[in-house]
């Protein structure tokens, strides 16, 4: 049987109190979305995955995509709709024509385990239904319509996640005479129930992990309030080059050698605001492999990388870019560097410097020229 997810992401996460979709927020180094999708893809229980986001973030998930890497089971984007229910249906309708069994997923679940995906999918081979569920454990009450106040069973109750897994058809046919009768639901499960009867749930010890991420104090303590990093970079001076130093050009007789146009200063503040976020280097990010990069704008890249910090919820504190060269001189064009650098940062606090080495090393010999920076990012 051709096995399928349907992963929903397009929800607005009103309620988590962030400025953008929840699923694309980072969760330690990795975004909420990214995660659910590495548990989905390592089950080994999948042939495929429909992504559902909203149209809106498309954005968002090529700059995910960008940043963590492809992954190479989701096949196919669908976009959201005006509900949950509206956007599931869209992602079943981009299933593939023998896609038999469907495991419907919300992506602010990232604690989903693989064991738990394959149990759902075994349950649907053989009972039609599979649905993640834990005993509940707090004490339940039941407010009645007179006010009145009693105590459920909790050993008869369960609360039910995500995966939620189905034959395709059965899921499909749910949700298309749930429109017609406009069927409210908080779920899928709640669709087959209403018009298959009963669902399979299905217990995984350690289920109780697998939580959606929903309100603030979920995301409150994934980010340091202020983090720090630090960059290094050097490049061998060459006839025929340009000389570029913070995105501007200096008078010279040589350039400095490289993929990009070779800005050190820039690719050590780049790598400083990425070893900040512990997102590697700009070897990472633009490899010097892509000819898309040759003889790019470094101040280009740095938007990327600033596209990066803003997407971690992060905000540049501080930088202070420090140039080692023998010549030029580079006093002159102090003023319009650190202008560049604050404009792009949208920063104030960017300071910008030169300093010899008294002719010792690469840097005295004028082989080359090296670059150093700090900065520091606070929490947003």
């Amino acid at each position: 049987m051709s096995v399928w997810a349907v992963v929903v992401a397009a929800g607005k996460g009103t309620r988590s109190g962030l400025e953008q979709n929840k699923v694309f927020f980072p969760w330690r180094g990795e975004t909420v979305l990214g995660r659910s999708l590495d548990a989905l893809e390592s089950s080994g229980a999948l042939d495929g995955i429909v992504l559902v986001i909203s149209e809106s973030d498309r954005d968002l998930y090529e700059r995910m995509v960008r940043r963590e890497g492809a992954h190479p089971l989701v096949k196919q984007i669908a976009f959201g709709g005006e509900t949950r229910r509206d956007s599931v249906y869209n992602g079943l309708r981009a299933l593939p024509e023998d896609a038999e069994i469907v495991a419907v997923h919300d992506a602010a679940r990232p604690f989903v385990t693989a064991e738990i995906v394959r149990a759902t999918v075994e349950s649907a081979r053989e009972y039609g239904s599979g649905v993640i569920a834990t005993p509940v454990t707090d004490t339940i009450k039941q407010i009645h319509p007179d006010g009145s106040v009693s105590t459920l069973d909790r050993s008869a109750l369960r609360a039910v996640q995500t995966p939620q897994t189905f034959h395709v058809k059965d899921l499909i046919d749910a949700h298309e005479r749930a429109q017609k009768d406009d069927l409210p639901a908080t779920d899928d499960a709640a669709l087959y129930e209403h018009y298959y009867g009963s669902v399979r749930l299905v217990t995984v010890p350690g289920a109780e992990a697998n939580v959606k991420l929903t309100n603030p104090q979920d995301f409150r303590d994934t980010r340091c309030a202020v983090r720090i990093g630090s960059g290094y970079d050097a490049h061998r001076l060459k006839e025929g080059r340009r000389l570029v130093l913070c995105g501007v050009e200096i008078p010279h007789d040589r350039g400095l050698d490289g993929h990009s146009d070779a800005d050190v200063a820039v690719h050590a503040l780049m790598d400083a605001l990425l070893g900040a976020l512990g997102e590697g280097d700009i070897g990472r990010h633009f490899p010097d492999s892509d000819p898309k990069y040759k003889d790019i704008s470094s101040m280009k890249l740095l938007e990327n990388v600033m596209h990066i910090v803003g997407d971690r919820g992060y905000a540049v504190g501080n930088a202070d870019v420090t140039i080692v060269a023998q010549k030029p001189k580079l006093a002159g064009f102090m003023n319009q560097m650190r202008e560049n650098l604050i404009a792009a940062l949208e920063c104030p606090n960017v300071n910008v410097k030169a300093t010899t080495t008294e002719r010792m090393g690469f840097e005295g010999e004028e082989i080359g020229i090296s670059a150093q920076a700090v900065a520091l990012l606070t929490r947003i």
